[in-house]
């Protein structure tokens, strides 16, 4: 067996940023095969679901980013909680290349037909508000007030990055990530 020309994390990067400018329906076979580098029979050799197979992987991909980056380290208890926020908040911060990267989400949240999209996407917004209600009440709010905490927290992360992409203004997203912290300290 031939060893592979990219590794599984580089493809899917690579894989996410097609989906990410494209959505579902716009990404075709080739350009997510021109993306990551690869002939279209390598990439069906990789993922012989196609388009289907490479998407569900991209998502597989992001629950498993947020879990390590967001939920854990949200929960890591031996860290002071301020610190926990501000690493994830810097997490967030890295994984939207400062405001330059839409979200995949968004990109991906159009009908598609596809039933499995709708439902790892859930699936990942909901991990995502999980992790920021579970932190929120460690920190002393009631599990209703962490649950609108952890909602507006993913309504600011996405609606700034959208908001950013439409000024083509970096600094909204910078801002927005700045003003979470004010969600659960409000005295910072």
């Amino acid at each position: 067996m031939r060893p592979q020309k990219i590794d599984d994390t580089a493809l899917l990067a690579r894989l996410i940023d097609v989906f990410r400018s494209k959505g579902y329906e716009g990404s075709s076979l080739n350009d997510l095969a021109a993306s990551a580098g690869l002939k279209k029979a390598s990439l069906y050799h990789r993922f012989p679901g196609g388009k289907e197979e490479i998407v569900t992987a991209v998502l597989e991909h992001t629950t498993t980013w947020g879990k390590t980056h967001i939920e854990e380290t949200l929960a890591d208890q031996t860290v002071p909680a301020r610190q926990r926020l501000e690493k994830v908040i810097d997490n967030i911060d890295a994984l939207y290349a400062q405001g330059t990267k839409t979200c995949l989400f968004r990109a991906l949240s159009m009908d598609t037909g596809v039933p499995t999209l709708d439902s790892l996407i859930q699936i990942d917004m909901n991990n995502w508000v999980q992790a920021f209600k579970t932190f929120a009440q460690e920190i002393g709010f009631t599990s209703e007030v962490a649950h609108q905490k952890a909602l507006q927290t993913l309504i600011n992360i996405q609606g700034s990055l959208i908001i950013t992409k439409g000024l083509n203004d970096t600094t909204i997203f910078k801002n927005t990530l700045h003003t979470i912290k004010y969600l659960y300290y409000p005295t910072l």
